[in-house]
């Protein structure tokens, strides 16, 4: 059941070509795409969006059928119901779910790095049942993280991170800026969330973990594009075994993704220099590898 629509924020980037919707992943914001839109703008219509609860869109609950047709709702409202949706994490899982309940409008998908945490069996070299132990700690670690209101230095402690992360992967700090503060929202109190709301954020978890990526990736009746990140995320503080974790499910990825490519020739893997941090690392990268890819599309009729 679909609840209350939600119109979502958008940045119209502009352009003239066959149109793009660009999805960012979970709790970040359209601002992601900052550095890799204008790279894609001389050969398309490209238009971003903030996800319900995030950035400035409003907040709302989270399911499927809702998240869904808020990205139609805006490919509508803009006349370009055929787009092609190109997204990243989450929003990788999102273009591929769209694609799969429109494709006699829209010619493709495009998935850059949304392939959550996978299965223990994908884990290669470790056991299962060690992987299944390690993923229970990540899910509670993020649902204990997630969605929980700023303290008073916490905007402060906010954009220090964003700092450390700038000089740690050598991203622009005005990129991660720009993102970290388009997440925040006012409370009734005056003091400041990071959206989206906790009740929220938990809901969109319990979406991404219920998905099953490679059975819908197989079945996506459309060409994609799978993208996947080569260099490995930076540590953990207090998770040593993070490394050895996130290695074994690069190596299963890989895998995963030569098989499907080698079952299906409309699916192409494009291996992206730089961390799931993609978008904000290595733009020039992102944008060659789907502009390669849209040119292989033909852009379908409304």
């Amino acid at each position: 059941m679909i609840g209350e629509p939600i119109e979502l924020a958008v940045h119209d980037h502009g352009g003239d070509g066959p149109p793009l919707l660009l999805i960012h992943g979970a709790a970040r914001t359209l601002a992601d795409w900052a550095a890799v839109a204008p790279l894609l703008v001389p050969r398309h219509r490209v238009l971003a969006v903030d996800l319900r609860g995030h950035g400035r869109s409003p907040a709302g609950t989270w399911s499927l059928p809702e998240v869904l047709a808020d990205l139609q709702r805006v490919l509508e409202t803009y006349g370009i119901p055929h787009a092609l949706p190109v997204g990243h994490s989450l929003g990788g899982m999102l273009a591929v779910l769209h694609a799969s309940r429109h494709p006699d409008v829209t010619p493709g998908a495009v998935n850059l790095d949304g392939y959550g945490w996978g299965r223990p069996d994908q884990y290669v070299g470790l056991d299962p049942a060690y992987v299944r132990e390690r993923l229970i700690q990540i899910r509670e670690l993020a649902q204990a993280r997630t969605g929980l209101p700023l303290s008073a230095d916490g905007l402060r402690e906010l954009l220090d991170q964003q700092r450390a992360t700038s000089e740690q992967l050598g991203i622009p700090y005005e990129l991660l800026e720009a993102s970290a503060v388009r997440s925040l929202r006012e409370r009734p109190d005056g003091g400041l969330d990071v959206g989206p709301r906790r009740e929220h954020a938990l809901e969109m978890l319990d979406t991404i973990d219920s998905l099953d990526l490679f059975a819908l990736f197989r079945g996506a009746p459309v060409p994609q594009l799978h993208g996947r990140a080569v260099r490995p995320l930076p540590p953990v503080p207090g998770l040593d075994w993070f490394a050895a974790l996130t290695a074994a499910y690069a190596r299963g990825l890989a895998r995963d993704l030569a098989q499907l490519a080698s079952e299906r020739a409309d699916v192409t893997v494009a291996e992206i220099d730089g961390t799931h941090a993609m978008l904000l690392e290595n733009p020039r990268a992102v944008a060659d590898a789907v502009l390669a890819f849209t040119a292989t599309t033909n852009p379908l009729p409304e």
